[in-house]
């Protein structure tokens, strides 16, 4: 990693000025295939003997750069961007473990998430073993010969609890397991979790990384903080001693993500190194609106409770502090008493948009009780921080004034409601 700052980083890493064109962006090289000028030379390349892009599906140029550049921006060993954020997800994974290992996770992790790890991988015979996020003992307890990582979202997506993650650390070090961070919810400009004592990071690029919901794609990075040699894998433990400290990327490239498909676009990648260019600016402009909104809303009377980690009385203001310097990242939710208010307020809101995603340069709300969470219990529903009553917002880089007039005339729609209600019943 360089001497230059992150925003510096961002901007220059991974690609210098092309030589041959003197093109300054990442070129799109957007083809399937690519062509060698000798069969000696192609088979050196499938047999190891010098490097070479042979097919997209395996290596593309342009996705190279950005596994490149966003390596360096979480200082770590390398990376393997793939298709989707669950992509990656299930890459590591399936890197880690094999049929009867087991996977500790946090309870406070996003919907389609909880899905993956108990749809998906009991049928490839894994287990799963829950842990409340905030609960250290918990995870330290759960961990067991078979596990095979700790996995975790740095701030829960929508339950808004901030984990420990240097606690994590000194469970999973102790264990000898990596803990896994899901950092899509701070990015590596917010929070530097390689610092914390993360072994693996995760990123779903489609989020705050790319800024304006054009794309979807993910990102693993070996932080360079665990030794392989020593890992509970035995195919990791193999390779460890062929390509030493790599043991762990080689392994999720040459084995999962190649095999399975899992592949990025590099129309995508490119888009990716274009969002990544001014992460820095926009996480600030987030940040700064997203408290705003929260101050705001937490005032107002039609609003039953706002959760958003840097409020005071959230319970995690200290890890705020310690760990994203006192940004809480752009995700709130608000209560408003019932579905049927919750749906009147989504339906009045005029600017914001109403959407399953986040990280958006929009502000983006969703009810996500009967969305995202529909197929879950009541008390499933709730242990993920999820309530029939409230509203998940992904603050956007409006005009905070502009956002101020959005919730404050449909929050009016909801008192004018009651109030109509309220006289109803006083004439019955």
């Amino acid at each position: 990693m360089s001497d230059w700052s992150f925003e510096t980083r961002a901007i220059h890493s991974g690609f210098n000025r092309d030589t041959k064109t003197g093109a300054t962006s990442v070129p799109i090289y957007q083809t399937a295939a690519f062509g060698f000028d000798s069969a000696e030379d192609i088979a050196d390349v499938f047999q190891g003997r010098k490097f070479g892009h042979v097919y997209s599906r395996i290596s593309n140029p342009t996705v190279s750069a950005l596994e490149l550049r966003f390596a360096d921006l979480e200082g770590g060993l390398g990376a393997v961007a793939v298709a989707s954020g669950m992509a990656a997800l299930i890459s590591v994974i399936q890197t880690l473990a094999k049929a009867g290992d087991r996977i500790v996770a946090s309870r406070s992790l996003f919907g389609g998430t909880i899905h993956l790890l108990e749809d998906v991988l009991s049928q490839m015979g894994m287990g799963v073993d829950w842990v409340e996020a905030t609960n250290l003992a918990a995870f330290a307890a759960a961990i067991r010969p078979e596990t095979r990582g700790i996995l975790v979202e740095i701030i829960g997506n929508p339950k808004l609890d901030v984990v420990d993650v240097r606690g994590l650390a000194a469970i999973a070090n102790h264990a000898g397991v990596p803990l896994i961070v899901d950092n899509t919810m701070t990015t590596p400009y917010l929070c530097q979790i390689r610092e914390l004592g993360a072994h693996i990071g995760v990123n779903c690029m489609g989020k705050f990384l790319t800024g304006n919901g054009n794309a979807i794609g993910g990102i693993v990075v070996d932080l360079g903080t665990f030794d392989w040699k020593n890992s509970r894998s035995e195919r990791i433990q193999e390779w460890s001693r062929k390509v030493g400290k790599m043991a762990f990327l080689t392994v999720m490239r040459k084995l999962v993500t190649v095999n399975t498909g899992a592949c990025l676009s590099p129309f995508n990648a490119y888009l990716f190194l274009m969002g990544l260019e001014a992460l820095a600016v926009r996480m600030d402009r987030h940040v700064i609106n997203a408290t705003s909104l929260a101050t705001h809303l937490a005032s107002h009377l039609a609003v039953c409770h706002v959760s958003y980690p840097a409020l005071p009385g959230s319970g995690f203001e200290d890890l705020v502090k310690t760990q994203f310097g006192g940004r809480g990242g752009a995700l709130l939710t608000i209560r408003l008493g019932s579905k049927e208010k919750a749906y009147l307020f989504l339906n009045a809101l005029k600017l914001v948009t109403i959407a399953a995603n986040l990280g958006d340069a929009r502000t983006l709300a969703i009810h996500p009780a009967s969305t995202i969470y529909r197929d879950f219990s009541e008390s499933e529903q709730q242990a993920s921080g999820v309530y029939v009553d409230m509203v998940r917002v992904s603050v956007g880089l409006e005009s905070i004034q502009d956002l101020f007039h959005d919730f404050d005339q449909a929050l009016r729609v909801i008192q004018g409601s009651s109030l109509k209600n309220a006289i109803g019943e006083t004439h019955a």
